[in-house]
């Protein structure tokens, strides 16, 4: 294979002959687009010069070995001949093009080295060897340790192309990359080199540009004092410039930067960066593109002509992870079977309800018949406000949009159909028996619900076809009906709570209501939480038990022989995972290493007056306590109604986690029967583990065909997704994120939704997965959201703060339990706090300071 190839010669076929750089600049060429003329230097050098390195990581030894190495002559004669060929007396850039850049997933910008202006043989080939030694900078090797990248597996070609003696340059988003607006061109220049722009060592000219229409619709001019320009004799300089209010782009230059960003990215099928630079004549050249990393990908084939708007269910639930496919294949089974609760059924129940959307691994509600329904608008933000009140702002901030404008005014089809249901599930009966009878309610809806998971298991001597065929008529047809019979237990509470607000009004203060609600009976996540305390305090009463507990890694335990009280524990609840409403996850009772994590944390818990039973008999009694309080200040017959209806909204509250339980019991259940059938593929050859069952779909399942390089290169997109850091709530099909857009609050200010009342000082932890994290008694946990598999966390947390959520949603609910202050729905919580600060969280003003 040829050391040297010229652009012309390259296509996209070649990264790992020529790194990613070089091949986009390669397909580019070949299209006909204005790249500068140029050649690659392939990876066959680069091995050659480290072919002594062998497995070394050490990212100095690396670089010493290169610096140090001789270019052979066979290659100094090959660049040299390039040059007088290709570029003869330009100068050049040289710049690095490693296997892993420009990629889809991860940039790279700025990890390897680039070589400005450089004239001569021999200062070309100073420049190639320092391009090979950047690929062991420090920064570089911490990027691809943060992407999951094998250093051993990279490899680094470098470009040597044409110099353009740039009047203007700079950046061009196909894309916003702030607030993810797709068909928006975005432009950053400066005149000079583009490297300025780049490396934002200036203030340049910001422009916001509609390349359909060509309209200029934002312009921010920058002082651009400073300016990168080429030396006469090779190199660059740093000039300082004078502030300048005058734009470095004209509208026509600007509609033709806006074109060619149309051009790369009809070309390359997904939004675009590239660098840019118009030369003294005026000419306009494409000097590098490579896809934007950054945004968050559209729902895949969204429905319906104009804009769509979807709500991110994932993160509402407080499942930031990608779903396994599994996981999505199930969820979709799910909502078809919702769909024909409210009415509408659905043709192909395996392709999920219309609804339903994917992107980025995560499920994702199409809402828009939500915004353009006089109902939906009337009731769907107010059920927000107290599960999730960040996506209720949200919502509402959409009515102005006349994109999204209301075509369904009559509410006469909504009182129908909604009139249907409660007959048909005998909803009012179900109301007011949970009115009258709280315990016995509860006890109706357990006893149902543990008669419907005695009927889960396949007909004995059931084919695989026919196993797979019944996990998807259970997902469809029985999943879905727990919640009719459960709902209107804990749904009773909320009108009880709004009749005692009224006859209490002006005489309750911000908090006391929620006050009620602390330690509250019924409510199974805290019996489970309760439950892992005492097995804690069980195990601390063997000293040597206790002490492998706490000084043992949990992945260890996990893998040998649990104590009996630990069996005992997960034969009750070892259904349960983080993440749960993952299909595809395992379960406490397969991995129990959170459990043992968590019960580590307890056993830490030395201060008694800590110790969550304490803390949860605690809140019961300040509940009690208000309840009198509050039914003492109006007297009479308004007393006595305020008593009763606080007490039932105590009663029932603790119900709502109760349909959620049931539902992952189901899932638990359906899972060791996939997996069954992943021990068979697994058997027959097609699957390499029965857990590759899970990255497969219901209907792959039971195809018979040999699906393991499909697993392989599922498994390898999940782990990508598993890096992502951010997740919208709220996603437009134009790739708006309305979060983004919407105006920030004050710096330095962090409001959201008061949760549970009370006021905390104490230290900050920050935790992104529960999984093996430690929280010292007192500590403030900072997290984006939670679901069970959190929950642990809460008895020795002195605080929470969540990025999701609302004044009713999971982790509110429970904090209120346990009594300890909470806000919820913090913008970019997890960000503007760090581990080990000191907060002070108020619960009743929904501040953090």
């Amino acid at each position: 294979m040829d050391a040297i190839l010229k652009f012309p010669d390259i296509d996209g076929s070649m990264l790992a002959l020529v790194g990613g750089k070089a091949a986009n600049l390669g397909v580019l060429t070949r299209a006909g687009l204005p790249v500068p003329r140029g050649f690659c230097v392939t990876t066959e050098a680069y091995r050659a010069i480290t072919a002594g390195l062998g497995d070394v990581t050490d990212a100095a030894v690396a670089r010493k070995h290169i610096l140090d190495a001789t270019i052979p002559a066979g290659l100094a004669r090959a660049v040299t001949e390039a040059l007088a060929e290709t570029l003869p007396g330009d100068p050049v850039a040289v710049r690095s093009s490693a296997t892993a850049e420009d990629l889809p997933y991860a940039s790279f910008a700025g990890q390897q080295d680039t070589y400005l202006n450089v004239t001569g043989p021999e200062a070309v080939l100073d420049a190639v060897r320092r391009c090979w030694a950047s690929l062991w900078t420090d920064r570089a090797v911490a990027y691809r340790e943060s992407n999951g990248i094998d250093h051993r597996a990279v490899s680094l070609a470098v470009v040597v192309q044409r110099m353009v003696d740039a009047r203007t340059a700079g950046v061009l988003f196909t894309a916003d990359p702030v607030t993810g607006r797709r068909r928006r061109a975005v432009v950053d220049a400066a005149p000079g080199l583009g490297e300025s722009v780049v490396s934002g060592a200036v203030n340049p000219d910001h422009f916001l540009v509609d390349p359909d229409t060509g309209r200029v619709l934002e312009r921010r001019i920058g002082d651009k004092r400073l300016a990168v320009r080429p030396l006469p004799d090779g190199g660059v300089v740093h000039e300082a410039a004078g502030a300048s209010a005058e734009p470095c782009l004209t509208d026509g230059e600007l509609r033709e930067l806006a074109a060619l960003g149309t051009r790369v990215e009809e070309l390359y099928g997904v939004p675009q960066d590239l660098e840019w630079a118009f030369d003294q004549a005026g000419t306009l050249w494409l000097t590098q593109a490579r896809p934007i990393t950054t945004l968050f990908p559209l729902p895949a084939g969204h429905r319906g002509e104009g804009l769509r708007a979807y709500f991110c269910f994932s993160v509402a639930q407080g499942v930031l992870r990608p779903f396994t496919p599994m996981g999505m294949a199930a969820a979709r089974a799910v909502s078809a079977g919702v769909s024909g609760l409210f009415g509408f059924p659905v043709a192909a129940p395996l392709a999920g309800a219309p609804a339903f959307a994917e992107a980025g691994g995560r499920l994702f509600i199409d809402v828009t018949g939500v915004l353009r329904s006089r109902v939906g608008r009337a009731i769907v933000p107010r059920v927000f406000d107290v599960m999730e009140a960040r996506s209720a702002r949200l919502l509402r901030g959409l009515f102005d949009d006349p994109r999204l404008g209301v075509t369904r005014h009559s509410v006469w089809p909504f009182v129908r159909r909604l009139a249907a249901i409660m007959v048909r599930h005998r909803l009012p009966v179900t109301f007011v028996r949970a009115l009258a009878d709280p315990a016995g309610a509860e006890r109706r809806a357990r006893r149902q619900a543990d008669a419907h998971l005695a009927r889960l298991a396949p007909p004995p001597g059931a084919s695989l076809t026919e196993r797979v065929d019944h996990v998807a008529r259970t997902l469809i047809g029985q999943v879905v009906p727990i919640a009719p019979r459960v709902f209107p237990v804990a749904a009773a509470a909320l009108p009880m709570l709004l009749l005692a607000a009224r006859l209490l009004k002006g005489r309750v203060a911000p908090g006391e209501l929620q006050t009620v609600l602390r330690g509250a009976p019924r409510n199974v996540t805290t019996e489970m939480d309760l439950a892992l305390w005492a097995l804690a305090r069980r195990l601390r009463e063997d000293p040597d038990v206790a002490a492998r507990f706490l000084t043992e890694p949990p992945e260890l335990l996990a893998r040998e022989p649990l104590p009996a009280p630990v069996r005992a524990f997960l034969d009750e609840y070892g259904h349960r995972a983080v993440a749960e409403i993952d299909l595809g996850l395992p379960r406490w009772s397969e991995d129990p290493t959170h459990v043992i994590g968590m019960l580590a944390n307890y056993l830490r818990l030395e201060d008694p007056a800590l110790a969550p039973d304490v803390l949860f008999a605690k809140g019961a009694a300040e509940a009690e306590a208000m309840v009198e309080e509050l039914a003492g200040r109006v007297g009479g017959l308004r007393g006595r109604v305020v008593r009763f209806a606080l007490g039932r909204a105590r009663e029932l509250v603790g119900v709502r986690e109760l349909p959620k339980f049931l539902i992952v019991r189901i899932f638990a259940a359906l899972r060791a029967q996939l997996l069954d059938v992943g021990r068979e593929l697994a058997g027959r050859g097609l699957l390499d583990a029965p857990g590759d069952v899970f990255f497969l779909t219901l209907a792959e399942a039971k195809s018979g065909r040999d699906l393991r390089a499909r697993v392989a290169v599922r498994r390898e997109r999940h782990e990508r997704e598993l890096r992502r850091r951010h997740v919208p709530r709220l996603l437009l099909s134009d790739g708006t994120e309305p979060e983004a857009v919407a105006s920030g609050q004050p710096e330095g200010a962090l409001t959201g939704s008061p949760a549970s009342p009370g006021q905390v000082t104490g230290v900050a932890r920050v935790v992104l997965d529960p999984v093996g994290a430690r929280l010292e008694p007192g500590e403030i946990l900072v997290c984006p959201s939670t679901d069970p598999g959190w929950t642990p966390l809460f008895l020795t947390a002195g605080g929470l703060v969540m990025e999701m959520g609302g004044s009713n949603s999971h982790g509110a609910v429970v904090a209120r339990e346990y009594g300890i202050p909470a806000v919820v729905g913090v913008p970019h919580a997890v960000e503007r706090l760090r581990t080990g600060q000191t907060v002070t969280v108020d619960g009743t003003a929904g501040t953090v300071v």
